[in-house]
């Protein structure tokens, strides 16, 4: 179940992430307000996760997943550029959260 609640938080974190860039600057109205509810969601989901889950494992998946994400729906969406050094970081990142997920049952 905790896993169940941590891909919620991330979805909602991404959510909020990419209205964050739709609000330009918080001056739009309804991206800013999805912004505000995404990431309130996405804490309460990661807060609920922790009961579960440690806290060093799913802060990195969290994060982790949520960095790539952002990454991906940025070249998707909004035409962001992808270079080698783009490609190395995400790599890493999806590399990090795997080892600390190998590492997360001691």
């Amino acid at each position: 179940m905790g896993y169940l609640l941590l891909f919620g938080a991330i979805a909602a974190e991404v959510a909020a992430t990419t209205a964050m860039k739709y609000s330009d600057g918080f001056t739009r109205l309804w991206p800013s307000l999805l912004t505000a509810f995404g990431y309130v969601v996405s804490f309460a989901l990661l807060a609920r996760t922790l009961k579960s889950v440690q806290i060093g494992t799913a802060y990195a998946i969290w994060s982790g997943v949520g960095t790539a994400t952002i990454a991906v729906i940025g070249l998707m969406l909004f035409g962001e550029g992808l270079s080698a050094t783009k490609v190395a970081g995400i790599l890493l990142i999806v590399a990090g959260v795997v080892v600390l997920n190998l590492g997360g049952a001691h």
